[in-house]
């Protein structure tokens, strides 16, 4: 587990009434893919009152606020040396996290984890079971660290008689929330092939209203080369 001091400043909300506020938030990676705010104790404004249990090695706390209650929202560890004066809040049970004045979703963000968006004019092809389903001159790569590019083509390059709306949707604190289309292909529907990020956040701009395929289950040509799937969770 790695621990860090953050230079943002960091508020969570929840039942309208403000939970916590600090400048000097601890990023703590519990997992390797992304790290979790612990926030320090003195910082909080709401109270957090123990409900005798434990969870994770930690104890476990409700949190209240005139506005409502977060019930088991909240984990102190005591016997910790490194988080003995911190809290952390279940990310979800918060009704709003802020970033200086800006909101965050999902996690907080990976301060060594980098978004690179490139305009390119590599000639990209999607096909599945022999059908192609999209092809562009005029792609936006998407370089995120620790996953393969990702493809994003235009709308009029994407063959739309073979989508299927889904009711899908997913959030990213990188991009913000995409919604889904599922492929029908040869009598055959695949879920949720497709994302698209039509109002992604300020940083991610680029790629707004371009449709993206899962390259771990399609086939992609680039340059007329085609790609080997790469594994990741969504493999």
């Amino acid at each position: 587990m790695r621990v860090e001091t953050s230079a943002k400043r960091v508020r969570a909300y929840f039942g309208g009434e403000l939970v916590a506020d600090t400048t000097a938030p601890r990023l703590v990676w519990e997992i390797p893919y992304y790290p979790a705010y612990y926030l320090p104790l003195s910082s909080v404004r709401a109270e957090l009152k123990p409900t005798g249990e434990t969870r994770d090695g930690g104890v476990v706390h409700d949190v209240v606020t005139p506005g409502g209650t977060a019930e088991g929202a909240a984990l102190t560890y005591p016997d910790s040396e490194a988080l003995r004066d911190l809290v952390r809040f279940d990310f979800a049970a918060m009704d709003e996290w802020l970033e200086e004045d800006e909101p965050i979703y999902v996690h907080p963000r990976d301060p060594y984890k980098r978004v690179d968006i490139l305009s390119s004019s590599r000639h990209v092809r999607v096909a599945l079971d022999g059908v192609t389903l999209a092809a562009s001159a005029q792609p936006r790569i998407l370089f995120e660290t620790s996953l393969p590019p990702r493809y994003y083509l235009p709308l009029s390059d994407v063959r739309f008689d073979l989508l299927r709306p889904s009711p899908t949707q997913s959030q990213c604190p990188y991009k913000g929330t995409a919604t889904y289309w599922s492929v029908e292909v040869n009598g055959r529907v695949h879920d949720d092939l497709v994302w698209i990020y039509r109002s992604p956040l300020p940083e991610s701009q680029k790629i707004a209203g371009m449709a993206c395929f899962y390259s771990e289950k399609v086939d992609l040509f680039v340059d007329g080369v085609l790609q080997e799937k790469p594994r990741t969770p969504w493999s």
